[in-house]
């Protein structure tokens, strides 16, 4: 058997009683943090919890050696991830792969920054349209796909959330500043081809941080207002919103501090 489990947002206190109930009676139980990351985590105290051992693989043991599907021929067997464990493509592979080999598989399932991030930007979830990425740039590498998508869902009198690099095994996570920045270069990089482009400083932007945690953090202003904000530590994301309901716009006042004079173009 084969257990997809998620740990939530923040820490190991997020952990459904399912989950916890199903770790402590498993053969193996292996855990991945390159796709998300707890803080305030400790997998000292999941162990204490569940009185069982839990091994940290890297990406290449994961994905490479292929280590799950091996020993959940012979085993009870679960993968711990940050988030929920169905929203990384690399987990569906496994929950696949597995299918096909016969192995029986359970979904145990945590809150999702999908959720949490469009929910506590105080923006409507219905009205949010594709999510994008914002990878670290690197050599020949730095794709204006994200722009790209801020655009069109723009156009579409769309949100959009925007995730941010997580680079675990380096201790690397792109902050909301270097998200804005980010957008702001692929904006210089088309000034000299476009001239309908429509993300400037002006645009309203919502850095959000630590989703789930005591300290979680939500500002909201115009991305010149925000791109030197210190929103603290990791983890951080990013919402762009579209045309605002009035209700979405007062939660933005009361919750995200927003200057009410950035609203003109937005209600």
């Amino acid at each position: 058997m084969l257990y997809f489990i998620g740990l939530g947002l923040s820490d190991y206190t997020d952990i459904s009683l399912k989950g916890l109930e199903v770790l402590k009676n498993l053969d193996f139980i292996y855990a991945e943090f390159f796709t998300s990351k707890l803080f305030g985590d400790n997998i000292k105290s999941i162990e204490e919890l569940i009185n069982n051992q839990i091994i940290t693989l890297k990406r290449e043991e994961l994905e490479e050696e292929n280590i799950l599907l091996s020993k959940a021929k012979d085993y009870n067997v679960g993968l711990l991830t940050g988030g929920d464990p169905l929203i990384a493509t690399t987990h569906i592979n496994f929950l696949v792969d597995a299918k096909k080999r016969g192995i029986k598989t359970e979904i145990i399932h945590g809150s999702s920054i999908l959720s949490a991030g469009t929910g506590i930007s105080g923006l409507q979830p219905y009205k949010f349209g594709k999510v994008t990425s914002i990878p670290f740039p690197d050599k020949n590498f730095f794709p204006h796909s994200p722009y790209l998508t801020i655009e069109e869902n723009l156009r579409n009198n769309l949100h959009t959330l925007v995730l941010l690099d997580i680079q675990s095994d380096k201790d690397r996570f792109m902050t909301v500043n270097q998200g804005l920045k980010y957008l702001l270069n692929v904006r210089d990089s088309l000034i000299e081809e476009r001239t309908d482009l429509l993300i400037t400083e002006k645009t309203l932007a919502i850095g959000i941080a630590r989703v789930g945690s005591k300290d979680s953090k939500i500002k909201a202003g115009s991305i010149d207002e925000l791109i030197d904000f210190n929103f603290g530590n990791p983890l951080h994301c990013i919402a762009i919103p579209s045309k605002l309901h009035i209700i979405e716009s007062e939660y933005l006042i009361a919750i995200g501090s927003l200057d009410k004079s950035v609203l003109n173009d937005y209600l």
